[in-house]
């Protein structure tokens, strides 16, 4: 292969990828969109929120297995929704998809939102480490205590 055949290849990859991610984003709003049938809300709804989810079905850590099923699921998912959602309707939302896409992103908010997941987290472990044992020697007074009740 030339380095040219690379290249197509490689963008041919990139717009596949590109428009799986939009398409993601259109049926996201399309699952909102009181045009939308309610078969293919539902549909929209599930395929969405798997894509959109952390959580898969086989963990991405598992060697090849992890990411066929993001390169199977997904697109075979977004195939059936698109098919139930009128094409006029579809190619309006995939407009406002490729908008939301293009909207510059705000690192200020990325970092802010990290900073509170990062104060929840340190709170949660100071509250645990200072009352967290005393619960512990709570609970082994009232095991004592039960004992004794029940050897009288």
């Amino acid at each position: 292969m030339t380095n040219d055949q690379n290249n197509n290849i490689g963008q041919q990859i990139h717009r596949w990828a590109s428009s799986i991610k939009r398409d993601v984003i259109a049926v996201w709003i399309a699952a909102r969109d009181a045009r939308t049938p309610k078969y293919a809300k539902i549909l929209a709804l599930l395929v969405a929120g798997y894509a959109l989810s952390p959580i898969d079905l086989i963990p991405d850590f598992i060697p090849i297995l992890g990411y066929l099923d993001d390169l199977i699921i997904v697109p075979l998912g977004l195939f059936f929704v698109i098919r139930f959602i009128p094409p006029l309707l579809m190619a309006e939302f995939r407009v406002q998809a490729t908008e939301i896409s293009n909207r510059p992103v705000s690192k200020t908010a990325a970092a802010i939102i990290i900073l509170i997941w990062l104060g929840l987290a340190i709170a949660t472990i100071y509250f645990i480490s200072t009352h967290g044992s005393h619960n512990i020697q709570s609970y082994r007074t009232m095991q004592k205590i039960a004992l004794q009740s029940d050897q009288q």
